[in-house]
C-alpha cells in the first residue's frame, strides 16, 4: 500500500492555531456526516475531522491518523459550506467521543 500524501498536510492543518468551524450535512438515506474544519489557501474550508454515522448508526471516524478505511476516508476537496449547516463545537465533539 502506497503511503498518502494527504498526511502531512492535514497534520499540519490539524495542529495549527487557525481558528475551527464546525458542520453537519444528513441524507434521506440517514447517513450523516460531521466536518471539523480550518481556513486554508483561498479562504476555502478543509476539513481537518470528519464522522461518518451509517443509516445503521454506526459511526466512523477520520482525521490525519486514519485518513481512510475500507468504509469510506477524510473528504480530499475543500467543503461545499453552502451545502452544509453549522453547529456548535459543542455538537461535533459529542459525536465524535461517542463514535471512538
Amino acid at each position: 500500500m502506497l503511503p498518502d500524501l494527504r498526511q502531512p498536510l492535514v497534520r499540519q492543518l490539524a495542529e495549527s492555531e487557525a481558528p475551527r468551524r464546525y458542520w453537519h450535512l444528513g441524507d434521506e438515506d440517514g447517513r450523516a456526516w460531521l466536518f471539523e474544519s480550518v481556513e486554508g489557501d483561498g479562504h476555502e474550508q478543509w476539513a481537518i475531522r470528519q464522522v461518518l454515522v451509517g443509516a445503521d448508526r454506526a459511526a466512523r471516524r477520520y482525521w490525519w491518523r486514519h485518513l481512510q478505511d475500507e468504509h469510506g476516508f477524510l473528504t480530499d476537496q475543500p467543503l461545499e459550506v453552502w451545502e452544509l449547516a453549522e453547529i456548535t463545537e459543542q455538537a461535533f465533539e459529542a459525536v465524535w467521543e461517542a463514535s471512538g
